[in-house]
């Protein structure tokens, strides 16, 4: 492949195609269970902010694992205190996936469930700390690492790269235009995002979000809680595997279908087993919520309060600063209250030069576990 054969974008949904072969439809019911499972879990934790800010966190650091920014539990709760001197680079690109998700999914809610080209560029923007909307120039062409061969090139033009996100914003949001299941219109979403390669670096990370923001769009989740990442790091020749596999047989119907197919399995279950794993960890945070609320108010009962609660689940590693901020105390009320929890074996005192902070051990405990499953 050259230059001048660049990747020729399908319209969407692809002509041809069975998906209501009797194994995508099995995975679909699998993974619509447990993504119920997990909607339903996600409602029972009562503030939404612990889900967001903690375990969105470990979707971060595996779609930046994806791009070969690995960082540590450890390494990540202590970027998360907001000490400059701490924060790797690593850990940088996690904490601005985060934001990112967190940002897509807020602008998402103003713009009523519309999930625009907007919200993807500001996604970038904020991702690459660029002011860069889509690209205008040539897309980066992806070579074989061993042999130095083309393997894909997406489209060139600027102008045409305009025109195929504005029908893929189309697709995403004209839920009337498309009777194809919104799982199955997720990973054709994701296909076509990536293959488009709209921008100039950073799709990988763009087009999981997007992913992810797609299926809150659709009401099968109201918070982006799903580690998609997470399976495409266990499975990373597999995805790239099939995700070309689709460009490489498009001259060819019945290959084509076969390859689309193959494709919309592996994301089929990629959405059934992260669900079920969030699920899993959701609920282990909140019954570990629960048995930390009865220690609090029989070993401190006069600290109790939901606030303290909530700050201790939002922030696996907790400073007097975020106690004073969220309780609305004063400092010294916030550092005494943080030391009598860490006599009481609730949270764990730790130091390094002139910083103080306090780890919620058992909930790091289970997002360590969460990670491994």
């Amino acid at each position: 492949m050259t230059l001048q054969s660049s990747y020729l974008i399908p319209k969407l949904p692809p002509p041809g195609v069975d998906f209501q072969a009797p194994e995508l439809l099995k995975a679909l019911v699998s993974a619509h269970r447990y993504l119920a499972e997990l909607k339903g879990c996600a409602a029972s934790i009562p503030n939404q902010a612990i889900l967001i800010n903690t375990l969105v966190l470990q979707e971060a650091k595996a779609s930046s694992e994806v791009e070969s920014y690995v960082t540590t539990q450890d390494e990540l709760f202590r970027a998360d205190l907001h000490i400059a001197e701490w924060v790797s680079s690593a850990a940088k690109e996690v904490a601005r996936y985060r934001e990112g998700l967190a940002h897509g999914f807020e602008r998402m809610r103003q713009q009523q469930g519309i999930l625009s080209n907007g919200t993807l560029i500001a996604l970038f923007q904020l991702l690459k700390n660029s002011s860069e909307t889509f690209r205008t120039g040539g897309g980066t062409v992806l070579k074989n690492e061993k042999t130095g061969a083309t393997v894909f090139v997406p489209p060139q033009d600027g102008a045409q790269v305009q025109v195929h996100m504005q029908a893929l914003e189309r697709f995403i949001n004209d839920d009337a235009a498309c009777e194809l299941d919104p799982i199955i219109k997720m990973a054709l979403i994701h296909h076509q995002f990536e293959s488009i390669h709209p921008f100039s670096d950073g799709n990988g990370r763009v087009g999981r979000i997007l992913c992810v923001l797609y299926l809150v769009r659709t009401g099968l989740l109201d918070t982006p809680l799903l580690y998609l990442s997470r399976y495409i790091n266990w499975h990373k020749g597999d995805y790239y595997r099939l995700l070309q596999a689709v460009r490489d047989a498009s001259g060819d119907a019945a290959a084509r279908a076969t390859s689309w197919q193959a494709w919309v399995l592996f994301m089929l279950n990629a959405v059934g087993q992260t669900a079920r794993q969030a699920v899993q960890l959701v609920g282990g945070m909140r019954d570990l919520m629960a048995e930390t609320k009865r220690h609090l108010r029989t070993k401190t009962p006069k600290l109790y309060s939901q606030d303290l609660l909530n700050n201790l689940f939002r922030h696996p590693y907790t400073r007097i600063e975020f106690v004073q901020r969220d309780l609305s105390i004063t400092r010294q009320t916030a550092a005494r209250y943080l030391r009598q929890l860490a006599q009481a074996g609730l949270v764990q005192e730790h130091s390094q030069g002139k910083y103080l902070y306090f780890i919620n051990v058992p909930l790091v405990q289970l997002l360590a576990q969460g990670e491994q499953a």
